[in-house]
């Protein structure tokens, strides 16, 4: 069990804010990993072992993006830890048994069974060069499982739990355990993952789309925000102004629209991910955009992308107890 606690300075009351979470070994030097929402931020942390004591815990590296975190505890004066082996996420089918271990509203030791509803989830309102493919249960999950392990019928970890959807039933997700092995070795190396800023976000459209607006737009990514100071702002890019909603999906009309990036087509959703995945810090980005009936080129170089207000999580909404009344998220950290 993982505990800690976050004091916010600026509030008159209610400034110390109690954090519960879920994470295991996965190194006998005493590494752990978790979700960096149970532990980034926080003045203390502590982790309780399955025999009942108290040891003090570090933060090594955390990465809020993937909701991934590595602490570090000391290792015993006598005896190892016990480790569990990782798995592999990438064998993973819709149907397969899994169990979920964690600390459930500080009921520590806690079993849930469930299936793998789904793979390759992919949660809205994520910009595409930061998706995250999650791993669907219909598993228990609820406060204080976060961090916590998914395990297959071997026993190998092969996910994260990480969110619900709360207003469903039996709808959680887990981080596959391959991502977290791509970002375990920077989260040791250096704290955190080091990505590129490119600095907008937008969805793509086709001819459907044109065909319904008749306006007179080309297929591409169509840019809606653009982040404020970003390079993409000083490169002069622009987002949109105004909201248009479309059988249910939203777009955010009278911005640029990316044709191509690099050379590439922004045409084909199956290959967008990797590009924008491709892109690294210190490389050069050269867009050609379509604005105002004109073709522009447009180009600048890639910084590393900082920690932006909506990457860090808020630990108050992730407290056992009862939802926080603001929250009107789609998704929330468990």
């Amino acid at each position: 069990m993982i505990t800690g606690q976050s004091i916010n300075p600026y509030r008159l009351q209610g400034r110390v804010t109690r954090v519960l979470g879920s994470g295991f070994i996965i190194d006998s030097n005493g590494l752990v990993l978790t979700n960096a929402h149970v532990v980034y931020g926080l003045q203390s942390l502590t982790v309780t072992m399955d025999d009942g004591s108290i040891v003090a815990a570090k933060l090594v590296g955390a990465d809020p993006i993937f909701d991934l975190a590595v602490i570090q505890i000391p290792k015993p004066r006598t005896g190892t830890l016990p480790t569990i082996k990782l798995g592999d996420s990438d064998r993973l089918r819709p149907g397969e048994e899994v169990i979920a271990i964690g600390n459930p509203l500080g009921l520590d030791q806690t079993v849930t069974r469930g299936i793998i509803s789904g793979i390759n989830r992919i949660l809205p309102e994520t910009p595409l060069s930061l998706t995250e493919p999650l791993i669907q249960t219909d598993t228990a999950i609820n406060p204080g499982n976060s961090g916590g392990p998914l395990l297959n019928r071997c026993g190998e970890v092969i996910g994260i739990n990480t969110a619900v959807v709360p207003e469903a039933q039996s709808i959680g997700f887990s981080v596959p355990i391959n991502v977290a092995k791509t970002v375990l070795p920077a989260l040791l190396k250096d704290g955190r993952v080091i990505r590129p800023w490119i600095g907008f976000h937008g969805q793509l459209i086709g001819p459907e789309v044109r065909k319904l607006l008749q306006l007179p737009l080309v297929d591409g990514l169509l840019v809606e925000v653009v982040e404020p100071g970003s390079p993409a702002d000083k490169a002069g890019i622009r987002g949109g102004v105004m909201e248009l909603s479309i059988g249910g999906s939203s777009f955010l009309l009278g911005g640029d629209i990316v044709v191509s990036l690099n050379g590439a087509p922004m045409n084909e959703p199956e290959k967008l991910t990797g590009i924008m995945r491709g892109l690294k810090v210190g490389s050069r980005l050269k867009l050609k955009v379509f604005r105002d009936g004109k073709y522009l080129e447009l180009e600048y170089s890639l910084p590393e992308r900082p920690l932006l207000p909506g990457d860090i999580p808020d630990v108050g909404s992730f407290a056992p107890g009862p939802p926080d009344s603001k929250s009107d998220i789609a998704r929330r950290r468990r």
